[in-house]
């Protein structure tokens, strides 16, 4: 198998840089030149692709342009044994400045790649499909199915990526592995909820502010409590390592009609970031509950809390011990440490397996953290040395998973 990643490896390095050089930014969310062109090269690759297109009026509910998903599936022997997808995302947040190379350049220096999106998570469009090359090229002793579901909107939550494909009875794994990190194996992570509060009041002049309801001391009231409340949650916990603590920021704010007005409206955008050892919907109620309270400080001002986005977090499911197993073991031997499960405190779109009752966990190539990658930040790279290790590790595990036994 390691002869079979060898072989093929300046191919996988190719393949990757290619994808790296065709923007697929989110937003926009235009993704679909960068998927037809992804499905291009793997079918030059000899895979099998099927292409997916999601509904245009549903990509729009989401905030998007276009999205296509794209499934490889391989069946070995005589596809009794179990089938495991192996997902990544080809959509990226956009570069931003600060960057000392092209951002779509996919420059290789010092023994990495750079570009947006090389890291998180176009690296593991090359891991699944070359560790899937690996096994075709000695298929001896395997039964069961290799599924890759390549897909394109985990910037905007999943929900017409790996979520529409499990909805529509597309697929139906019976593990998956979602794109990670090459040094730990993660087994849960956050959830996140999206919250856009509007303050309403009533304008007046600013001569006369008491005749009119100000929306924006109202709003003022709302951020006190909310700041209060994010450093009381400093003092929780979660009992899984390296998740942390909950989360709260207020992101974006708007309001107001002029400097001499007394605001009639004003709109917050919150992010509540939700440990695996809460509900989301418990969350959710509670943040209103605050918000409503909170308002009620300034009489006559009225307050609208709606939800953008609830993405419940990734917790662990009986089953998913084999897919650990199956990756601790070649992880350990070919990066010479332990890669131990841990819980990271981001939020992917691996829940969406998870929701469906499929053991998940997150593993693919890249560093110790997301910081060490500068992932979602200028200068976005990957040691092509984690890329290889990830790629053989992936393909050993897999063969693991699908062995007659």
């Amino acid at each position: 198998m390691t002869d079979a990643i060898e072989d093929n490896w300046t191919d996988e390095v190719a393949f990757l840089k290619e994808l790296v050089r065709i923007p697929s930014d989110n937003p926009p969310g235009d993704c679909v030149r960068h998927t037809e062109r992804a499905a291009v090269i793997l079918e030059e690759l000899g895979f099998e692709v099927e292409r997916h297109p999601v509904p245009a009026d549903l990509v729009e509910q989401h905030g998007m342009k276009s999205v296509e998903n794209l499934i490889v599936r391989r069946r070995f022997g005589a596809g009794t044994g179990p089938t495991v997808a192996l997902n990544a995302h080809g959509d990226v947040v956009p570069p931003g400045d600060g960057w000392t190379v092209d951002p779509y350049g996919a420059e290789e220096k010092d023994g990495a790649i750079y570009g947006r999106g090389v890291a998180v998570s176009k690296s593991d469009f090359a891991t699944y499909a070359f560790a899937l090359k690996a096994l075709e090229a000695d298929p001896d002793g395997l039964d069961g199915t290799i599924e890759l579901h390549l897909t394109y909107d985990e910037e905007t939550g999943g929900y017409v990526g790996p979520k529409w494909l499990l909805d529509q009875g597309l697929t139906k794994p019976d593990y998956a592995i979602s794109a990670g990190f090459s040094y730990a194996i993660t087994t849960a992570h956050n959830g996140c909820l999206h919250l856009e509060v509007t303050v309403r009041g009533r304008q007046a002049h600013a001569a006369m502010p008491e005749s009119g309801i100000d929306a924006l001391e109202a709003a003022n009231a709302i951020l006190t409590a909310l700041y209060q409340e994010r450093h009381s949650l400093g003092g929780i916990e979660s009992a899984i390592p390296g998740i942390g603590s909950p989360k709260l920021t207020v992101g974006l704010i708007s309001g107001g009609i002029n400097t001499n007005v007394v605001p009639d409206r004003v709109t917050l955008r919150i992010d509540r970031r939700i440990i695996p050892d809460e509900v989301g919907t418990e969350v959710e109620s509670k943040l209103i509950h605050l918000i409503e309270s909170a308002a009620k400080a300034i009489p006559g001002a009225v307050v609208e809390c709606r939800r953008i986005m609830l993405a419940e977090p990734l917790r662990e499911l009986p089953g998913s011990e084999r897919l650990i197993t199956a990756l601790q073991t070649p992880a350990r031997r070919v990066l010479g440490v332990d890669v131990k499960p841990t819980g990271v405190p981001l939020y992917t779109d691996a829940r969406h397996y998870t929701a469906a009752g499929i053991p998940t966990v997150l593993y693919g190539a890249g560093p110790r953290s997301i910081l060490e990658a500068n992932a979602h930040g200028a200068d976005e790279h990957l040691q092509l040395g984690d890329l290889k290790a990830a790629t053989q590790i992936v393909s050993e595990a897999l063969r693991t998973l699908i062995s007659r036994r």
